[in-house]
């Protein structure tokens, strides 16, 4: 029979992963008796586990949730797995930096000597954007309370502040929105809450950073499917220029080039786009944007010899950009060509 430490250790273990448990099914798991089962659910009590008792004929346990935290107990994959969670944490954007540090600092004090040091070599280090697009911190009790929305699959009602840089950053003197919230995202290091705008009729994203919910909240309500039906396409799509009806986020202009350089020097900077392989010094590159000229510009960053295989568009607005940046080259720009068309119009 296992020691009573390891048995404790195995007993919690099973407890949290499923929520009831026939008292001779765990038994039979533990392979020790239903009375042993008994004294052990005993010991959990005494050190702070809420476990309960069920009755019927499959009586047995549960895990309840009690009044204060007792303590934890983890695997050696699991105290990991958390360790590293923390230390991402602190680019989540929710206001939890500081708290993430203590806990991880809690955690590693209580790690044996052979999971610290796992943990001491693996360092994980979350690079955030540039200062041009600040990440903005989100109140912890805001996320708190849309995220019980969401749940409780109730109405709300919240100001919405303006953006940055439009005034103070208090809420505008606007009627409060009323929305349907359906799910709460993170996205390019920001909060977002996805919702059906009820005076809108239509499918919004709102930053949350920027709302002031109001009390009390709405009344219940039948979800309603997302655009495609899939909450993380229909985001990626509406960044990306589309409505995300189609579900495929994919971005509203994609072209496809050769580049003079190495595969793997261009995979390293091309982020969602698909880069081939076609000999030591030459790739594929198939790469999507807002705009074409946009897509052209992101190809020009790459120091090197371009050959344009599709579509039209995108080789008409490396033309555009040519003659823009001859003109900026000069010392006094050079007047368009009479009747040139515009990228949009081409």
């Amino acid at each position: 029979m296992p020691k009573t430490s390891a048995r404790l250790l195995s007993l919690l273990s099973l407890l949290q992963a499923r929520r009831d448990w026939p008292g001779a099914l765990l038994a039979e798991r533990m392979e020790v008796s239903p009375r042993t089962v008994r004294r052990d659910v005993d010991r959990l009590r005494e050190l702070g586990y809420p476990v309960v008792a069920f009755k019927g004929p499959d009586g047995g346990y549960r895990l309840d949730a009690g009044t204060e935290l007792p303590p934890l107990l983890f695997d050696d994959e699991q105290a990991v797995a958390l360790a590293v969670a923390l230390q991402v944490a602190t680019t989540s954007g929710a206001g939890i930096e500081e708290a993430a540090a203590r806990a991880l600092t809690t955690v590693r004090q209580v790690m044996p000597a052979r999971l610290r040091h796992r943990i001491d070599t693996l360092q994980v280090t979350a690079v955030e954007r540039a200062a041009t697009r600040p990440s903005p911190r989100v109140d912890t009790t805001v996320l708190m309370a849309l995220s019980a929305a969401v749940h409780a699959r109730e109405g709300l009602r919240f100001d919405y502040g303006s953006p940055p840089g439009t005034g103070a950053g208090a809420p505008a003197a606007y009627p409060p929105r009323r929305v349907q919230p359906h799910h709460l995202v993170t996205w390019s290091g920001r909060w977002y809450l996805v919702a059906w705008d009820l005076d809108r009729e239509d499918w919004r994203i709102f930053r949350a950073d920027r709302i002031t919910p109001r009390v009390p909240t709405g009344p219940r309500f039948t979800p309603r499917e997302v655009p495609g039906g899939d909450v993380a396409a229909f985001v990626a799509a509406r960044f990306r220029g589309s409505d995300g009806s189609g579900g495929s986020g994919d971005w509203p202009c994609r072209g496809e080039v050769i580049l003079d350089l190495p595969a793997v020097a261009v995979s390293r900077h091309a982020h969602d786009g698909l880069v081939e392989e076609l000999g030591p010094n030459r790739c594929r590159l198939v790469l999507g944007s807002w705009s074409w000229p946009g897509l052209a510009a992101a190809i020009g960053m790459f120091d090197a010899d371009i050959e344009v295989v599709g579509p039209p568009e995108l080789k008409a607005a490396f033309g555009h950009l040519a003659r823009r940046y001859a003109d900026a080259a000069r010392d006094t720009p050079a007047a368009p060509p009479h009747g040139e068309p515009a990228v949009g119009d081409q």
